[in-house]
């Protein structure tokens, strides 16, 4: 069971490390637009828009629909070549995929595809008469198509919502789950692509993370690229790339890299960087920007250092407002004590713009909650403002509980709990009408909290029994709540607005991991990437939209 917050001797504060550091001494957003629209309109950069007609902002803000495509509650639709393939065919998507090079290389494959950009070649996907670059499908046209396309997946009921389980043999090792502890690697990260594919990023076990693009039926197209990472936090995906979140070996002197120090107590432990990472489609790392503070003049043992601590976990999440991505991770504090150094632990929110330049965000932490052991952060285009809450041990002064769900800097309490090595910070979406919920467990059970700007105003507890759960939103009016139960994971339906359970609980066939999220998709159906059959595969396990 994780602790959360410390597993080293080092001496650790129990009181808000920068806690007044907050919005006051930010400048304002950078991202021009409204700040309120009527109803049915969402906040863009553009104006106010209706996102689920608007073919410029389908679906969210930044969505550009094909220009032979339609908006249609809020999924591009139409467009593309008649036949078997993605957009007119049969199956999960759009035809079979048992010629056509579907592994990890992703060339001259049985029949179809060509050696060429990994992600956009056509890849011999389905290929079966199509030519170079082709339209997926038998019959498929030439012309660079992608074979993502605008998947239109089949709605089910919201009561029993179908699953398929999709088996990926990636040709390249995986970090394994080993006992889930929170500062051990994280395996592996999804993120939808506007035009309705993923894509999918794991940690080798060579340094690198590798991210490889899947096509509406959850199928590899391509080779996967790598880029140099320690490990990896999150991926936030679009058609042209994508944004991790990773770290990668700090700079500094020593056998640590963090500099002489000396620690007050404990024992030292290897330093590093996190860094938002830009990739394009062909593979190319085009900006990779550090958002913690290490640099030739700030060593990891320097007081004043934020950054990213063997002892202590970071794992972190992105979000994204339509033209900046924000980062939200925990890190390490260095402060000074007399003749040494202390090494707390916190959190850190950081944004970076889309050409990888660092923005002085209104929003931006220097360092928000003290003893943050999850970070949670969604953009939010109804107020144009991110929504972070953390896990920390800081008390909460209205019922003294030690813990609380919290939002950061200042500290707004969400939910007070005991702090007893069973508290697990879930996940964060928006509610239907307005507010947000959260997923927390306290003692092996699941509880659901509605708030608003003005706090708390709903709880529901007793909604599962685990240790941790995993909160998402499913299409418009819906969320899914999942957590492990044995070798798989139990879910069931509930209403955005209301918190109320639809249907009855069903399973989801793949193994959990403590840290994998799922991640919502534009039409509606929701993703999480798990363990394979071998250390060589992944699963992901697909949850079709329902109405």
């Amino acid at each position: 069971m994780k602790t959360g917050w410390c597993i080293s001797t080092i001496a650790v504060a129990a009181t808000a490390v920068g806690a007044a550091v907050g919005c006051g001494d930010k400048s304002e957003s950078t991202i021009a637009g409204p700040t309120s629209c009527p109803n049915g309109y969402e906040a863009c950069p553009s104006g106010c828009v209706d996102t689920s007609a608007d073919p410029t902002n389908c679906g969210r803000c930044g969505m550009a629909c094909a220009a032979d495509q339609t908006c249609v509650s809020g999924v591009c639709t139409g467009g593309g070549t008649a036949g078997s393939g993605p957009t007119g065919g049969t199956g999960p998507s759009g035809g079979t995929v048992e010629t056509g090079g579907i592994g990890p290389t992703g060339g001259t494959e049985p029949t179809g595809g060509v050696v060429g950009d990994p992600f956009d070649s056509g890849a011999g996907i389905d290929g079966g008469g199509g030519t170079t670059g082709g339209t997926s499908g038998t019959g498929g046209t030439a012309g660079g198509t992608s074979t993502t396309g605008s998947c239109e997946r089949t709605v089910g009921s919201c009561t029993s919502p179908e699953v398929r389980v999709t088996d990926l043999n990636i040709g390249v090792q995986v970090t394994g789950y080993g006992t889930e502890y929170d500062t051990q690697p994280l395996p592996m990260v999804i993120s939808a692509m506007p035009s309705g594919g993923s894509r999918v990023a794991w940690l080798g076990t060579d340094g690198n993370a590798y991210v490889a693009q899947l096509d509406c039926g959850d199928q590899m197209v391509g080779s996967p690229i790598s880029i140099p990472a320690h490990d990896i936090q999150d991926i936030y995906a679009d058609d042209e790339g994508g944004v991790l979140l990773l770290t990668r070996d700090a700079t500094g002197s020593g056998s640590d890299r963090c500099g002489p120090g000396p620690l007050c107590g404990g024992t030292s432990a290897p330093c590093y960087d996190m860094y938002l990472v830009r990739f394009n489609k062909s593979g190319t790392e085009e900006w990779a920007t550090k958002v913690t503070n290490l640099s030739d003049s700030m060593e990891g043992y320097d007081n004043g250092a934020r950054f990213v601590w063997a002892h202590y976990q970071h794992h972190g999440r992105i979000a994204f407002d339509g033209s900046n991505y924000a980062a939200y991770f925990c890190i390490g504090i260095t402060v000074q004590n007399g003749s040494c150094v202390d090494i707390h632990e916190g959190d850190r929110m950081q944004v970076v713009s889309s050409s990888g330049a660092p923005v002085n965000h209104r929003q931006a932490l220097e360092v928000g909650c003290s003893h943050s052991w999850t970070t949670r952060i969604v953009w939010d285009p109804r107020v144009s403002q991110f929504m972070m809450l953390c896990a920390t041990d800081n008390p909460d002064p209205g019922t003294g509980f030690p813990c609380r769900i919290a939002r950061p800097a200042p500290y707004r309490t969400i939910a007070p709990v005991q702090c007893n090595g069973r508290f697990w910070g879930g996940d964060l979406v928006l509610a239907k009408n307005s507010g947000y919920w959260t997923a927390y467990t306290q003692e092996g059970s699941i509880s659901l909290v509605h708030f608003t700007e003005s706090g708390p105003d709903q709880t529901i507890d007793n909604a599962g029994s685990a240790d941790h759960a995993k909160l998402i939103s499913y299409g418009e009016n819906h969320m899914l709540l999942a957590w492990e139960s044995g070798s798989s994971m139990a879910a069931k339906v509930l209403d955005s607005a209301s918190g109320a359970t639809i249907g009855s609980q069903w399973t989801i066939n793949v193994q959990d991991h403590n840290y994998h999220a799922f991640k919502a998709y534009p039409d509606g159906s929701v993703a999480y990437p798990a363990a394979g059959s071998n250390n060589t595969s992944i699963r992901i396990a697909r949850v079709m939209p329902c109405q």
